[in-house]
């Protein structure tokens, strides 16, 4: 299942993410959407998570979590 996730710090790298979802299940990838000029983060990310269960309890439970000052967006991204 992939998972929206908005309103991030632009100092955030993959690894922070990755470290923030790892207790609620198996992450398959994590990419933060980052300008084409500049390469500077867009405030958003898409994480990759196989079990949907598992996405869903991160979505329950980081939706609107404070993460390195900002309240973080989370949801399943759209298809």
């Amino acid at each position: 299942m992939r998972l929206l996730i908005g309103n991030l710090d632009p100092s955030l790298i993959e690894s922070d993410l990755q470290r923030l979802f790892t207790p609620y299940g198996e992450i398959h990838s994590v990419e933060i959407q980052r300008d084409k000029w500049n390469n500077r983060s867009q405030g958003r990310a898409f994480i990759e998570m196989p079990v949907p269960e598992q996405a869903l309890a991160a979505v329950a439970r980081l939706n609107g979590y404070s993460f390195a000052s900002r309240s973080l967006t989370v949801s399943v991204a759209p298809v």
